[in-house]
């Protein structure tokens, strides 16, 4: 069960961003256009990328050796403080929302809904590398029960921002309210990165 949690928490600090996927369900929720469709495109494909990391680094596992997975933890350190520059620099962001009501077709938007998922090289960064390589050391079990958690956070975030989106709007366009959340993912980004620094300190000890 504190795998499922740790894979919530972890994938819900991750999406917690103001990103381009994100803004544009916060649009089509505002226009009342196809959310349904555009949560669910959103939320699917996150779960396919989160068990993609997973699977690929527990299929490779059996190619690490002690050095592979140091190099992988220093790279993930540094995923990890770009990680948290990038939030607190965000913390002088403003945010706005294109309420433009111009109809569009399902097809085209769930076309849109693909392109501003697996055109966003940061999605990758997030669900297949650090995901799968944050969880690489778990047992399989352990693995799926943190794949699921993170999947549902993003099932759970993406519905919440698109249906009501109209009413999280007057906040989400708050910068004060972006500052409270940004703050959050820094904590828990900063204890994630201390727990894998202690593995490398470990490693040399």
């Amino acid at each position: 069960m504190e795998y499922l949690i740790l894979g919530f928490f972890t994938g819900l600090s991750l999406i917690l961003a103001i990103g381009a996927q994100n803004i544009f369900v916060i649009e089509q929720g505002l226009k009342k256009q196809h959310i349904f469709l555009v949560c669910l495109v959103c939320s699917i494909s996150d779960l396919f990328l989160i068990f993609l990391g997973i699977s690929l680094f527990y299929f490779f596992q059996q190619y690490f050796n002690i050095f592979l997975e140091l190099t992988l933890n220093i790279l993930l350190i540094l995923f990890l403080i770009y990680f948290i520059y990038s939030k607190i620099k965000s913390f002088r962001i403003n945010v706005s929302f294109d309420s433009d009501k111009s109809e569009i077709s399902s097809l085209e938007i769930f076309f849109k809904t693909l392109g501003f998922t697996y055109l966003n090289p940061h999605v990758y960064s997030d669900t297949v590398f650090f995901l799968g390589n944050f969880s690489k050391n778990f047992l399989i079990k352990e693995k799926i029960f943190f794949g699921i958690g993170a999947s549902t956070a993003s099932f759970i975030f993406f519905f919440i921002i698109g249906y009501l989106s109209k009413y999280l709007s007057k906040y989400a366009q708050n910068k004060k309210t972006w500052q409270y959340i940004n703050l959050f993912i820094i904590c828990f980004m900063s204890l994630l990165t201390i727990y894998i620094a202690k593995e490398i300190l470990i490693f040399f000890g």
